[in-house]
């Protein structure tokens, strides 16, 4: 997808971003006077209160939907010039030497009564990825456009749980599939080696207390919405948010290997988000991951660390640096066996809540010759430098 669709994908988003977006319904105050009988010394009396004038919000407009909408495109380059312009290693952003277009996608939401839903749908270099290995995908194609399709209940009397089934992203990672949510523009190498994009099945989330929400899930193997061990892996998740920090930990296990239901794939991954102030954000992420082999005997496994900060320069510049490592000691992941480093470098100039530009410079290295360079050589190292660009629509409701 070239530049003429990118450039029409964005000026659309863009003209669409314009529309007001009607607040939530604000309810006016209400007050009763109370007469006493008059004492007998006279009191003093209160300097009456000038009354509000101010008029209460329009009710929303769509009747509790709403909407919303993204187009991402970027162009990249790679300073290995390798034949085939493909940037390795990368999410999403694949293609270097061309402007492209990632992702255009729109989003429905009715999740404001007791059962609703949510639905995302979109094109693009992403959606085509996070759906590469999916059979049901693979074998029905209209598949490939959904991000998230799941329906919502939220019973009275269960203190706050919600439950949902259908396919929805997955609870592990530190990031998530678009970019403008992140605080860089590439994924970093958990995200796109360490953990799954999605998953087809049963979700449960409850808060404990105030601070500490935990989930439970019966799900599909990873990224597949039915045809790989239906309904026979589980996860865990728990959430526990303070005033300075956040801290997250999942955990999925069942059989994933096609086929047959022998050898275990186990994730344990956990995030700890600190925010210390409104200026700087840091978050630190590791994963774990281990996969049973289809024989029955031995496994393989990967592991990492990685993170990441947010710098607000002022309302509208911020920098985002990121350093990780990743070991794929059996090959597993990236198809080499290898241990790969990452340094990324974000700047952010965010014009409004619709418009975001992002320069970014990131650079890759492994322990083995695993990068291609130019015609036929290979490389311990790769530079890439991306612009990307992304509008947003709404949150209309």
């Amino acid at each position: 997808m070239r530049l003429p669709l990118c450039i029409l994908a964005l000026a659309v988003s863009a003209w669409a971003a314009d529309v007001d977006v009607a607040q939530p319904d604000a309810a006016p105050d209400q007050a009763q006077a109370a007469t006493a009988p008059a004492p007998q010394t006279p009191a003093p009396t209160d300097t009456p209160k000038p009354a509000d004038t101010t008029p209460p919000a329009p009710p929303p407009r769509y009747d509790g939907f709403v909407f919303s909408g993204l187009a991402d495109g970027y162009f990249s380059e790679n300073f290995n010039h390798p034949i085939g312009n493909a940037d390795q290693l990368q999410n999403f952003n694949l293609n270097w030497g061309t402007p492209e277009m990632s992702l255009v996608k729109v989003t429905i939401d009715k999740s404001d009564k007791m059962f609703g839903f949510h639905i995302d749908a979109g094109f693009g270099e992403t959606m085509r990825l996070i759906h590469a290995g999916d059979v049901a995908a693979i074998n029905h194609k209209a598949l490939r456009y959904e991000e998230q399709m799941y329906l919502i209940a939220k019973p009275n009397h269960l203190g706050g749980t919600e439950i949902d089934f259908g396919q929805f992203v997955t609870s592990a990672g530190a990031e998530v599939i678009e970019a403008n949510s992140n605080w860089n523009y590439s994924r970093s190498l958990l995200f796109a080696w360490a953990i799954p994009y999605y998953h087809m099945g049963l979700r449960t989330s409850t808060p404990v207390t105030k601070e500490w929400t935990v989930g439970f899930q019966v799900v599909n193997a990873w990224n597949t919405l039915w045809g790989n061990n239906d309904m026979k892996n589980i996860g865990i998740t728990s959430a526990l948010t303070k005033t300075r920090y956040t801290w997250s930990v999942n955990y999925y296990t069942g059989p994933n290997n096609l086929g047959t239901s022998t050898g275990n794939r186990t994730l344990v991954d956990s995030t700890l988000l600190l925010t210390p102030n409104s200026k700087v954000n840091v978050y630190i992420n590791g994963d774990y991951g281990r996969n049973g082999n289809p024989t029955g005997a031995g496994a393989t496994q990967w592991a990492g660390v990685g993170a990441a900060a947010h710098i607000a320069l002022s309302g509208k510049f911020a920098l985002s640096p990121r350093v990780e490592i990743f070991d794929d000691s059996n090959g597993y992941s990236t198809g080499t066996k290898q241990t790969v480093k990452e340094g990324t470098i974000t700047g952010e100039y965010k014009y409004n809540d619709h418009f975001i530009g992002r320069l970014e410079y990131r650079h890759d290295s492994s322990d083995a010759l695993f990068f291609n360079r130019g015609a036929g050589q290979l490389a311990k190292g790769q530079s890439i430098f991306t612009i990307g660009l992304m509008a947003v629509l709404g949150p209309l409701k």
